[in-house]
């Protein structure tokens, strides 16, 4: 059965992943909705959230970066599955209560797949989830580092795309459907491709312990083992002569 604890982690995925997508379509949708404050309403936000969240789920709050860590090994299959679909419900959710609010729907914005999109959504994927994986091993998340990070991947992915990497989040602006092909190949695999990629890159050379990072040189302590009788001159030993 669920504990509390179990059951706190999914409501702040949950909560977290919804009111990160409300504030992307309130800032998205309005008159200075352009990459640029897009970026910047979403990396405040996810740095507030990351603050008030971390400790009851580490705020992943992006569907990349639980299958970038489950990827390196740092989640187990059964939660981070738990995540991703609290993520995906947190960012459906938040489109249902903003078109209820603005009392309209609105049409799709993802369009068809093209390998432009998908990399450009891999590319900035990935410079959040190397540097969320950087931060995170140093077992402090700072929630301004993290937040950074993600305004950063953000303005690197909109030279290209609409600029989300996050599936949930994409999901909640429409960027891709369970249905059709509208934005699968885009805004739903590039995120998790970078995210992938910058867990396992980060893992493989810059963490302690990675095989292509090279050890720590130790300084060794002078040896102690040297006897007193070494460290004292020898004596002179004398031999008396018989008469």
């Amino acid at each position: 059965m669920f504990g509390r604890k179990k059951i706190a982690m999914l409501v702040a995925e949950f909560l977290g992943t919804g009111i990160l997508t409300l504030v992307v379509l309130a800032v998205q949708r309005s008159t200075i909705g352009i990459p640029y404050f897009v970026a910047l309403a979403a990396g405040l936000t996810v740095a507030a959230l990351t603050l008030v969240l971390a400790n009851a789920s580490g705020a992943h709050l992006n569907p990349a970066i639980t299958i970038g860590a489950w990827s390196a090994r740092k989640v187990k299959t059964l939660p981070a599955i738990a995540y991703l679909v609290a993520q995906l419900l947190g960012g459906w959710a938040a489109y249902g209560i903003y078109t209820y609010f603005v009392n309209n729907s609105f049409q799709a914005i993802g369009g068809h797949y093209t390998a432009r999109l998908l990399i450009a959504e891999a590319v900035g994927g990935f410079v959040f989830a190397f540097a969320w994986a950087a931060i995170a091993a140093q077992r402090n998340i700072s929630a301004a580092w993290v937040g950074a990070a993600f305004t950063f991947g953000i303005l690197v992915a909109s030279i290209a795309s609409i600029g989300l990497i996050n599936p949930a989040l994409a999901l909640g602006t429409r960027a891709w459907a369970f249905w059709g092909s509208m934005g699968w190949g885009t805004y739903l695999l590039g995120p998790i491709i970078g995210g992938i990629v910058g867990f396992n890159l980060y893992d493989l050379v810059f963490a302690e312990g990675s095989l292509l990072r090279a050890p720590r040189a130790t300084a060794t302590a002078p040896s102690t083992t040297t006897s007193r009788a070494a460290a004292k001159p020898a004596r002179k030993t004398t031999t008396r002569k018989r008469k």
